[in-house]
C-alpha cells in the first residue's frame, strides 16, 4: 500500500507577505496604531429567507445566545457574535473555525449560510490614534457620541468595499474586506498609520 504523502496545499493567510511584525512607520514615542491579522477565526454570511427571521431570531438565541442586532449594529461576545451586513444580512464569526460548522444544517429552514471564513480578510485596528486613522479613510462619522461601542458599518476605504465595526470604548474596529483585496487595504492602512507610528502583531494562533 503506498504511503500516504502530505498535501502540497497549506493554508495560507490574507496578509501574508503584507503584514511584517514589529515596528513601522514614525519610530519615536509609543505607536499610535496597532495593526493585528485576525487569522483562523470563522466567518459566515446568514441571508434570511422571506418571513422567517423571527424563526431565525429564535433559533439563534436558543443555540449560540446571540441577538440578530438591527441595522448598523453588532452583538458580540469575546470573538463570537453577529454583524448586520444589509436587511436581512448579517455577518456571524467565531473564534475558531470549528465553531460554526453546523450552521447551514442548523439554519436550512430559515436562512441560507455562506462561508466566508476563506472568502474574506479581517484585521483589528487599536490603539491610542484608532479612531483618527479610520477617520482618514472612511466615509462615516465616528465620533463616539453617534458611533460607539457595537457600531457597524459597510462603506468603502480607498474604493475597496469594506465592513467594520467598533468592538469597544477605547476604540478597537475590525474591519473586513474581500481577500482578494486585503493587499489593496493594507497598503492603506500602513501608509495612512506611518504618520502615528503603528505596530504590526502577530496573528493569534487559530
Amino acid at each position: 500500500m503506498p504511503e500516504a504523502t502530505a498535501s502540497l496545499w497549506a493554508p495560507r493567510s490574507a496578509w501574508a507577505g503584507y503584514a511584517r511584525p514589529g515596528r513601522h512607520g514614525r519610530a519615536q514615542g509609543e505607536a499610535g496604531i496597532r495593526l493585528t491579522p485576525r487569522d483562523g477565526i470563522a466567518l459566515a454570511t446568514i441571508v434570511a429567507a422571506d418571513g422567517r427571521e423571527e424563526a431565525l431570531r429564535a433559533i439563534l438565541s436558543e443555540r449560540y445566545g446571540w441577538e440578530l442586532p438591527p441595522p448598523g449594529r453588532a452583538h458580540l461576545s469575546g470573538e463570537g457574535g453577529l454583524v448586520w451586513s444589509a436587511p436581512g444580512q448579517w455577518l456571524a464569526m467565531a473564534g475558531t473555525r470549528d465553531a460554526l460548522r453546523e450552521l447551514p444544517g442548523l439554519l436550512r429552514p430559515v436562512a441560507a449560510v455562506t462561508d466566508q471564513s476563506d472568502g474574506r480578510a479581517v484585521v483589528r485596528v487599536s490603539g491610542p490614534r484608532a479612531r483618527t486613522l479610520m477617520e482618514k479613510g472612511v466615509a462615516v462619522d465616528l465620533h463616539p457620541r453617534v458611533f460607539g461601542k457595537g457600531s457597524a458599518a459597510v462603506t468603502a476605504i480607498a474604493h475597496i468595499g469594506v465592513q467594520f465595526w467598533q468592538r469597544d470604548d477605547e476604540p478597537v474596529y475590525d474591519l473586513a474586506v474581500a481577500r482578494s483585496f486585503a493587499g489593496s487595504v493594507w497598503s492603506w492602512l500602513t501608509e495612512a498609520a506611518a504618520e502615528f507610528g503603528y505596530e504590526v502583531e502577530a496573528a493569534p494562533c487559530p
